[in-house]
C-alpha cells in the first residue's frame, strides 16, 4: 500500500491564503506589490555594497549575503503563491515542492547565523575598534558566511530527503500555502518521530545557539557604550547597531509568536499571518531598514544616482 502511494501521489493541494474567491484578486495585487519591493529592494543592496567602493566593508559583506538570503527565501515562496492565487489552481508537483522546502529551509536558518555574524562584527568594531581590520579580515568573514551556508544546506538536505523517501498516504491536501515541514509530516503514513525528533532538535539549537550570540554580544556592546563619556560617541554607537538590532527583533519576535506559543492556542489562519510575514514581509522591510537608517547606504544611493544623471544620454 505505500509503494502504490509513492507512485500515485504526484501533485500536492495547497490550500493557499484563503478560500474566499473575492479576496483572492486584492491580495494578488498587495503581495505582488511587497514581492516586487522586497525583490528591487534587495537585490539592489546586493548591486549597490558590491559596486561602491566605500561600502567594501565587513559589515556591508553581511548586509550583502542577508538581502541574498531574503531575496531567496521570499522568491522560494512568493511566486508560486502569486500563480496560485490568480490562478486559482493550489496545486505544485511533488519535486517542486520538495525543491521549495529545500530551499526555504536553506534560507531560512542562513539567516539566522548571518544575523549573528553581522552582530559579533558589530562587537568587535564598538568594543575592538583598534583590532577590528585584523579580527574582520576577509577570510574571517567569508569563514562566517561560508559555515552557515554549508550547514544550513547540509540540514536543508536532511530534513527533505527524510520526508519525501517516506511512504504519503492518498491524502495530499497541504493545510499551507507553501510546502513546509510540518504540514507535510501530518501527510505521511510511516512514522514521523524520527524526523519530528531531528526538526525539534535542530530548530532548538538553531534558535537558542543564533539568538545567544546576539544577546552576548550586545550585552558587551551596551557595557562598552555606557563606559563611553563622550555622548557623541555613544550615540555613533546606537546609530550603528539600530538598524541589525531592529531587524533581529522583529525576525526572532515572529519567529516566537511561530514556535514558542502552545499548541492549544495555534491556528491555521494565525499562522499564516505569521509565515506571511516572515516570508514575505521581513525580505521587504530589511532593504528599508537598512537604507533609511543608514547615511552611508543613502550616501552610496546618491553617488550612483549622480554618476548615472552625468552620462551622455
Amino acid at each position: 500500500m505505500d509503494q502504490q502511494n509513492l507512485t500515485v501521489l504526484k501533485e500536492f493541494i495547497l490550500m493557499g491564503i484563503t478560500d474566499r474567491p473575492e479576496l483572492q484578486a486584492p491580495l494578488f495585487g498587495l503581495f505582488l506589490i511587497i514581492y516586487a519591493v522586497s525583490v528591487v529592494g534587495n537585490l539592489g543592496m546586493v548591486i549597490l555594497t558590491k559596486m561602491d567602493s566605500r561600502l567594501q566593508t565587513p559589515m556591508y559583506f553581511f548586509l550583502r549575503h542577508l538581502a541574498f538570503i531574503d531575496f531567496g527565501y521570499s522568491t522560494a515562496v512568493g511566486p508560486k503563491m502569486l500563480v496560485n492565487l490568480i490562478t486559482n489552481q493550489n496545486s505544485i508537483s511533488y519535486n517542486w515542492c520538495a525543491a521549495q522546502l529545500a530551499f526555504f529551509i536553506l534560507f531560512i536558518i542562513s539567516e539566522l547565523f548571518i544575523l549573528s555574524a553581522m552582530a559579533y562584527d558589530r562587537y568587535v568594531a564598538i568594543c575592538n575598534p583598534l583590532l577590528y581590520t585584523v579580527v574582520m579580515s576577509p577570510r574571517v568573514c567569508w569563514v562566517l558566511v561560508a559555515v552557515p551556508y554549508l550547514y544550513s544546506a547540509s540540514l536543508s538536505l536532511i530534513i527533505t530527503i527524510k520526508i519525501f523517501i517516506s511512504s504519503f498516504c492518498g491524502y495530499n491536501v497541504i493545510s499551507h500555502f507553501y510546502c513546509d515541514n510540518l504540514p507535510l509530516l501530518t501527510l505521511l503514513c510511516s512514522s514521523t518521530s524520527e524526523i519530528e525528533l531531528i526538526i525539534l532538535i535542530f530548530s532548538a539549537f538553531n534558535l537558542i545557539s543564533s539568538l545567544l550570540v546576539v544577546l552576548v554580544s550586545y550585552t558587551l556592546i551596551l557595557l562598552a557604550i555606557l563606559r563611553m563619556n563622550s555622548a557623541e560617541g555613544r550615540h555613533k554607537a546606537f546609530s550603528t547597531c539600530g538598524s541589525h538590532l531592529t531587524v533581529v527583533v522583529v525576525l526572532y519576535a515572529t519567529l516566537s509568536f511561530m514556535y514558542v506559543q502552545p499548541k492549544s492556542s495555534h491556528s491555521f489562519d494565525t499562522d499564516k499571518i505569521a509565515s506571511v510575514f516572515y516570508t514575505l514581509i521581513i525580505p521587504m522591510l530589511n532593504p528599508m531598514i537598512y537604507s533609511l537608517r543608514n547615511k552611508e547606504v543613502k550616501g552610496a544611493l546618491h553617488r550612483i544616482w549622480k554618476n548615472l544623471s552625468k552620462r551622455p544620454k
